[in-house]
C-alpha cells in the first residue's frame, strides 16, 4: 500500500482514481499530477515502483496544497469571516446554509434532523 500526503491510498486501483482518496484533489488534478509524472492513464498502484511513487510524492508536495495544510486554510478562513461578523461568517455560525439557499424546507444537512414542535399541527 502506498502512503502518499499521510494518506494510504488503494493499491488495486488505478493512479488517477487512487489519488482522489487525498483531501483537496480530485480527478482533474489526479489527472494532471499523473501527466506531469509521465504515467500511462490505466497503471494501477501495485504496479507503480517506488522511484514513481516517489515522484508523485514530490510533485504533490511541490505543487498541491493538500490534507492537513488544506484543512487548516479553509478553517481559518471560516474563523475569519466568523470573527469579522459579516453575513457569511453570521451564517457559518448558526449552522445554516450559506450561500443563499432557502431554509424554509430542505437544508436538513446544514440544519440537522428535524426537530419537532409541540402543537404545531393544526
Amino acid at each position: 500500500m502506498a502512503r502518499i500526503a499521510g494518506v494510504n491510498i488503494p493499491t488495486n486501483k488505478r493512479v488517477g482514481v487512487a489519488l482522489t482518496y487525498i483531501h483537496g484533489i480530485g480527478h482533474a488534478k489526479a489527472k494532471e499530477i499523473v501527466a506531469k509524472v509521465g504515467l500511462p492513464e490505466e497503471r494501477r498502484v501495485n504496479q507503480l515502483t517506488e522511484a514513481e511513487v516517489s515522484q508523485i510524492r514530490e510533485v504533490i508536495d511541490r505543487d498541491y496544497m493538500v490534507e492537513g495544510d488544506l484543512r487548516r486554510v479553509v478553517a481559518m478562513n471560516i474563523k475569519r469571516l466568523m470573527d469579522l461578523g459579516c453575513y457569511r461568517g453570521l451564517r457559518h455560525r448558526r449552522g445554516l446554509p450559506v450561500r443563499g439557499q432557502r431554509t424554509h424546507t430542505n437544508a436538513r444537512t446544514r440544519k440537522g434532523p428535524a426537530k419537532p414542535i409541540a402543537g404545531k399541527k393544526k
